[in-house]
């Protein structure tokens, strides 16, 4: 069972920026495609971000598009999702998930995920 592991959240200021990291310590996340999703208080959850395990094909939701980056270090078997020009309105907790091969077609929805991590909290507050 693939184990997944968020790291990277914490408070900043509006405006400002902050990386959140995908990792496993069991085999290899290089084999699943990798989706960013987000809850914020009393809200649903929602897909933020995607990237292809094959051909660097990514995704992203139209709200963190220009501001989101989401990319893959194979060397490192991590995969990272890059938050700039942060708003109060991104504060929620961030999940990421692992697709096996997944191609993307249905990237927001939770179901196409098998394994899910713990979530990391970003919360952007003056």
């Amino acid at each position: 069972q693939l184990q997944l592991e968020e790291s990277g959240g914490g408070l900043v200021q509006p405006g400002g920026s902050l990386r959140l990291s995908c990792a496993t310590s069991q085999y290899t996340l290089g084999y699943y495609a990798v989706g960013w999703f987000r809850q914020a208080p009393g809200k649903e959850r929602e897909g933020v971000s995607w990237i292809s395990s094959t051909d660097g094909k990514t995704y992203y939701a139209d709200s963190v598009k220009d501001r989101f980056t989401i990319s893959r270090d194979t060397a490192k078997d991590t995969v990272y999702l890059q938050m700039n020009s942060l708003k109060p309105e991104d504060t929620a907790v961030y999940y990421c998930a692992g697709d096996l091969f997944g191609d993307g077609d249905k990237w927001t929805r939770e179901s196409e995920y098998d394994y899910w991590g713990q979530g990391t909290q970003v919360t952007v507050s003056s």
